[in-house]
């Protein structure tokens, strides 16, 4: 229980949840979500350049040490893992995504859940490979595997897109599938594969992200990750000096 939270029946009516994060980490899919879903919720910045993630306090949330960790009242306990996180809220909220009655939702939980296994999680090896691989003379091998993988993996996306006819991942309307693929796209073009991976050999995925960067959720939630410009289709890095500034210049403010 956190000091200061309501009771429990008024948490059961209107919860209120606490996402754990940094700028640009995978705590960017589930703002996006929660900014879609205009859900209320508070956001604790986590230091990257101290790695707080690290620390003994941290891991009581995620004994992992990873980024993102959400609390949410009347749960016993912290939620880790950004696709578990991200599936807790669209069943909660009934919304961007099928209902667990809906002829779509197989087809749902498959794509979620590549996102987060395979596509995701081959992004974040691909990003440090020497930490999975530290042989120097076999890592450049190691990495170019890892890449063409990844690239499979759009390609995966792209080729459901052109077998349901979109626009969206699960049809006419964007929902948290498209979030976490824009996500994903964002983070391949620009940690770890910058310019190894290209967004216009997916096409249907561009359009699907030219959309997203339209949406009032999306500006909002890629302002407050510190991240600038086209996030999707032109993304610029979030550097951790920037981080560190802006957390600083606002925690001066009077």
């Amino acid at each position: 229980m956190i000091d200061g939270w309501e009771t429990a029946q008024e948490q059961v009516r209107t919860p209120r949840c606490r996402l754990h994060g940094a700028p640009d980490n995978a705590n960017l899919v589930v703002r996006m979500v929660l900014e879609e879903l205009g859900a209320e919720y508070d956001f604790v910045h986590v230091d990257r350049v101290a790695s707080e993630q690290k620390s003994e306090t941290y891991r009581q949330l995620n004994p992992q040490g990873l980024i993102p960790v959400l609390e949410w009242p009347g749960q016993d306990a912290p939620v880790f893992e950004t696709g578990a996180i991200v599936l807790m809220l669209v069943d909660h909220h009934r919304r961007l995504a099928p209902v667990q009655e809906a002829p779509e939702r197989g087809r749902f939980l498959k794509w979620l859940f590549f996102l987060s296994n395979t596509l995701h999680a081959d992004l974040r090896i691909s990003f440090k490979p020497h930490r999975y691989f530290p042989a120097k003379d076999q890592s450049g091998v190691f990495a170019a595997a890892l890449r063409k993988r990844i690239d499979s993996g759009f390609q995966l996306l792209e080729r459901e897109l052109v077998a349901t006819g979109g626009p969206f991942l699960l049809g006419p309307d964007p929902g948290c599938l498209d979030f976490y693929a824009a996500a994903c796209a964002r983070w391949a073009q620009i940690y770890g594969n910058c310019g190894r991976w290209e967004l216009d050999s997916s096409p249907g995925l561009r359009r699907i992200f030219e959309r997203l960067e339209c949406r009032p959720a999306v500006k909002r939630a890629c302002e407050m990750e510190l991240i600038a410009g086209a996030p999707f289709t032109k993304p610029v890095p979030v550097t951790l000096a920037r981080e560190q500034k802006h957390y600083v210049d606002r925690c001066n403010q009077p």
